[in-house]
């Protein structure tokens, strides 16, 4: 699918797009773990973190919260650190304090000028409340796992979106992640322009995106509001 020529809607993922998850989570983790004098591999955890997660929100549905408390607990496991499950609400705390990549900002005000723009986050409404907190812009539409019961790669965050802007004209996706959002967005035939921030390189097979940019400000000038 192209970029449609007269754009009128962007939605974007957060985590991982516009807030530094990767960031927030490993000192979330190395925070709690210092209080047992434990040291957390930042490389061996963003991966890990990354594979719990997605295993557990194939599930049955349930609060995000809930979902980190879970991914705190086996990811800990697996890294050879004690914790005991009551502790594991330090996760979900940490969030409110998840940092916005520095672009993010002065980008989402660009977009929000010329065009209408959401989140479609795999989170639930409280903790994407205290990450909001963040930006200087607000958001016209917001769809979260919580609203639709599902995490991504499942489509229902997009068929929602689509429910409720009015269909697909005009509407373009930003989002960082390839499996959560990329993939589906293909799928569903609907634009969407990868932030590729690591630079991950696609397998034989996997579905391109309509663009591939390495920041938000790469994807402002996309759609030539950078």
């Amino acid at each position: 699918m192209p970029l449609p020529k007269d754009v009128r809607f962007v939605s974007f993922d957060c985590y991982g797009t516009l807030i530094d998850w990767e960031t927030g989570v490993y000192e979330a983790f190395q925070k709690e773990a210092d209080r047992d004098g434990f040291t957390i591999d930042r490389n061996a955890l963003v991966p890990l973190f990354l594979q719990i997660s997605r295993e557990i929100q194939q599930g049955s549905y349930e609060l995000y919260a809930e979902v980190l408390r879970r991914t705190a607990v086996r990811c800990a496991r697996e890294l050879g650190w004690d914790l005991e499950p009551s502790r594991s609400q330090f996760l979900p705390d940490s969030v409110p304090s998840w940092p916005t990549f520095r672009e993010t900002n002065a980008q989402l005000e660009r977009f929000a000028k010329k065009f209408e723009v959401g989140i479609l986050s795999n989170i639930d409404d409280k903790l994407l409340g205290a990450t909001r907190r963040h930006f200087r812009t607000d958001f016209d539409l917001v769809v979260t796992a919580q609203q639709v019961r599902s995490y991504k790669p499942d489509p229902a965050h997009f068929k929602e979106c689509e429910r409720r802007i009015g269909g697909k004209k005009g509407w373009v996706h930003i989002a960082s992640g390839y499996k959560a959002d990329i993939e589906p967005c293909a799928k569903l035939k609907i634009p969407v322009i990868w932030v590729n921030r690591h630079g991950e390189e696609l397998e034989p097979g996997q579905k391109k995106p309509t663009e591939e940019v390495k920041t938000l400000r790469d994807a402002a000038k996309l759609l030539g509001v950078a």
